[in-house]
């Protein structure tokens, strides 16, 4: 579980965050909607300690995150909205392997980490592959391997379809949808819920970095008006 309590955090003295308080359970797929500047990004970038309330606390599985930031960034999984901006080695394997070997892991947990997160995004048998020669699609898929060798209890994406064709934007919604089945959380920031509605159990939706809907999909959508967020054509998902 993830659970922000009562989180304000600001940049330059200018409020991004005002006293969120929310609980984001295990196996839970949410999605995190809201127009570009309402909070999403900041929300989750407290997840896993890369950025640290003004005010509140964020918990994951009941320990306070700055209390132990390797704990918290081994369950929060995160895939930001450039993968680019995350890759720190040429090569698929050795990017991937990269978060297990700063555990400390031996050789053969990290190589069986490695082998199970990229069969997970179906990139099986890229290890060698340079991450610069991989399509827009690959590299996300090859982001999401890296949090997953993490082996998290929650995978927490940013816009992850920015820049995606459509059979790109399919084969990582396709992956989501796997690991969602298989018991691990997902918490999906987005301004564009059209195809990753369905999948969703929840939504929140940020407003001027405060909560501004939090409900079921079929309740939520109703709500979104005047929140700058793409929705299906259908009032339901």
């Amino acid at each position: 579980m993830i659970e922000f309590r009562s989180v304000s955090h600001a940049f330059d003295d200018v409020p991004v965050l005002e006293d969120v308080s929310l609980s984001i359970d295990a196996g839970e797929f949410v999605l995190l909607a809201g127009a570009n500047g309402s909070g999403k990004t900041t929300l989750l970038r407290h997840s896993n300690g890369l950025l640290e309330p003004d005010a509140g606390e964020v918990l994951v599985d009941g320990t306070p995150v700055a209390e132990d930031l390797i704990a918290a960034r081994s369950s929060v999984g995160m895939v930001f909205q450039h993968p680019r901006d995350q890759f720190v080695a040429a090569t698929v394997g050795a990017d991937v392997a990269f978060g297990p070997e700063n555990l400390g892991l031996d050789r053969a947990e990290i190589d069986r980490r490695v082998a199970a997160a990229l069969e997970a995004v179906n990139m099986a048998g890229h290890e060698d592959e340079r991450i610069d020669a991989l399509s827009g699609g690959e590299q996300s898929r090859v982001a999401i391997a890296g949090a997953l060798a993490m082996e998290p209890t929650h995978l927490v994406l940013d816009e992850p379809f920015t820049g995606l064709d459509e059979p790109a934007r399919r084969s990582v919604l396709e992956r989501l949808a796997s690991l969602s089945a298989d018991g691990t959380g997902v918490l999906l920031a987005t301004h564009d819920l059209r195809d990753v509605c369905e999948l969703a159990d929840r939504v929140i939706a940020m407003h001027d970095g405060r909560v501004a809907v939090d409900g079921p999909p079929a309740d939520a959508l109703d709500e979104l008006d005047g929140l700058e967020v793409r929705v299906p054509d259908t009032t339901r998902c």
